[in-house]
C-alpha cells in the first residue's frame, strides 16, 4: 500500500509540473524578460487563430527606415526634334534656356527671336537609391514642361538634378526614350501613349552620396509597408525565434502596427545581421478591404472579406420618352387651318430586375452571389455601396 501511494504521489507532482512546463511554454518573453538578454520591453503573449495565411520573407512585407530613396528633380533641355518642340512665343522660358546655354558654350546669341522647333523644356525627375556610391548610374524620367509634342528622338543636354537640401546630387545626359507616338495629316491625327515623357536608362551620374551611418547602428527600424498589428507581432516572434537559436537572446519587439524595434547584437554586422534577417518567412495579416474604382470600373475584394445574410434586388431603371406630333386637319367648309398637335409618350420599365439572397461567408460565395444577379461592374459597385450603408459588409470599402 505505501508504494503504491508513493506512486500515485509521485504521478500526481508529474502531472502539476507538466502543467507548469506548458504555461511557461505558452507565454513568450519580450527582450526585456529575464534571461531574454538586456532590453526594456514587457512580457508579450500572442494568440494565433489558426487561419490559412499566406507567407512572405519579411524582405517583402517591411522595410529597414534608414534605406530609402530619395527623390531629385532638375530642370533642362531636349534637343534634337523633328519639328516637334516648344513654340518659343508661347514657352519664352524655352528662348531663356537656349540663351543661357550658349552663351555657357561661349557663344554668343543675337538679339532677335529664336525661330528653332527642336528644342524643348522638360522637368527631370530621378530616384536615388540608398547607399548608393558616386560614380554610379540611376534612371531618369523626362517630361515636357511646354508645348511640345512630341519628345521622340531627342536628346536631352547636362542637366543637374538636386535634391530637397537644395544640393546637386546627380547629373542627367542621353538619349530619351519614348513609347508614345503621333501622326499627324491634314485632317485627323492619331496619338497613342503619352509622347511628351520618356526615360533616359543609366542616363544619371551620382555625383555626390547621401551620407548613411548604416555599419555603426546600434538599432534597426524595420518599417511595414502595409500597417497591421497582427503581422508586425508575427514578424517580432520570428525573429525573436531566430535570434534565440542564433545568439541565444531575443531581439526584437513591435512597438505599433507599422513600427518593429530590432536590437542588434554586437559580434555581428548590421549588414550581415539583417542579411540573415530578411529571408525569414512570416505569415502576413490584412484586414479585410473592398476597392472600387468608379471610373475604370474596377473591383477589388480581399480574401477576408465577408456579407452577412441580405436580399438585394437591382435593376436598372428605363424611362423612353417618345414625341410623336399629329398632323389635326379642321373640319369641311369651316373656316379653320390645319395644324400641329403636340403628342408625348412616356414609357417607364424595370428589365432583367432580379432578386437574389446574398450570403457571403467566404470569397468565393461572395462573388458566386453577386455573379446570379447578372449585373455589370458599375451595378456591382452599387449594390457594394447599399450593403455597406446597410451595415451587412463586414469590411472596409475604399471608393477611388
Amino acid at each position: 500500500m505505501k508504494r503504491l501511494a508513493t506512486l500515485l504521489l509521485a504521478f500526481a507532482l508529474g502531472c502539476q509540473a507538466a502543467a507548469a512546463d506548458d504555461a511557461r511554454a505558452g507565454r513568450r518573453l519580450g527582450p526585456g524578460d529575464k534571461g531574454a538578454g538586456d532590453g526594456s520591453y514587457g512580457d508579450q503573449t500572442v494568440l494565433y487563430d489558426g487561419r490559412n495565411l499566406p507567407t512572405a520573407r519579411i524582405k517583402d512585407i517591411a522595410q529597414l527606415q534608414s534605406s530609402r530613396d530619395n527623390q531629385l528633380v532638375g530642370y533642362g533641355l531636349v534637343i534634337g526634334l523633328n519639328g516637334s518642340g516648344d513654340g518659343l512665343r508661347n514657352s519664352p522660358f524655352t528662348e531663356q534656356s537656349i540663351r543661357a546655354m550658349l552663351e555657357n558654350l561661349g557663344i554668343a546669341s543675337e538679339d532677335g527671336r529664336l525661330r528653332a522647333k527642336n528644342v524643348a523644356a522638360v522637368i527631370v525627375t530621378a530616384n536615388l537609391p540608398p547607399f548608393v556610391q558616386s560614380g554610379a548610374r540611376i534612371d531618369v524620367s523626362v517630361s515636357s514642361l511646354g508645348d511640345a509634342t512630341s519628345l521622340q528622338g531627342g536628346t536631352l543636354v547636362m542637366t543637374p538634378l538636386k535634391a530637397a537640401n537644395g544640393e546637386i546630387y546627380a547629373v542627367a545626359q542621353g538619349s530619351v526614350f519614348v513609347s508614345g507616338f503621333t501622326a499627324q495629316g491634314e485632317a485627323e491625327t492619331l496619338t497613342q501613349g503619352v509622347p511628351t515623357s520618356g526615360r533616359v536608362p543609366n542616363g544619371a551620374i551620382v555625383e555626390r552620396q547621401v551620407e548613411a551611418e548604416f555599419a555603426n547602428l546600434g538599432t534597426l527600424i524595420l518599417q511595414l509597408r502595409n500597417a497591421d498589428f497582427s503581422t508586425a507581432v508575427r514578424i517580432a516572434d520570428t525573429i525573436n525565434d531566430y535570434s534565440m537559436e542564433r545568439f541565444g537572446r531575443r531581439v526584437a519587439a513591435e512597438q505599433d502596427s507599422r513600427t518593429v524595434i530590432i536590437k542588434k547584437p554586437g559580434e555581428i554586422s548590421a549588414a550581415r545581421f539583417f542579411a540573415e534577417l530578411e529571408n525569414l518567412v512570416v505569415e502576413s495579416d490584412s484586414p479585410a478591404r473592398v476597392v472600387l474604382d468608379e471610373r475604370t470600373g474596377t473591383i477589388v475584394i480581399g480574401n477576408e472579406v465577408k456579407i452577412s445574410r441580405v436580399a438585394v434586388s437591382h435593376g436598372t431603371l428605363t424611362v423612353r420618352v417618345t414625341e410623336a406630333p399629329r398632323i389635326v386637319q379642321p373640319e369641311p367648309f369651316s373656316d379653320g387651318v390645319t395644324a400641329v398637335e403636340p403628342f408625348t409618350a412616356i414609357e417607364a420599365g424595370q428589365p432583367d430586375a432580379k432578386v437574389a439572397v446574398l450570403d457571403g461567408p467566404d470569397l468565393q460565395t461572395l462573388v458566386a452571389g453577386l455573379n446570379r444577379l447578372g449585373v455589370k461592374p458599375d451595378g456591382i459597385i452599387a449594390i457594394l455601396q447599399g450593403i455597406k450603408s446597410a451595415g451587412a459588409l463586414q469590411a472596409d470599402l475604399v471608393v477611388q
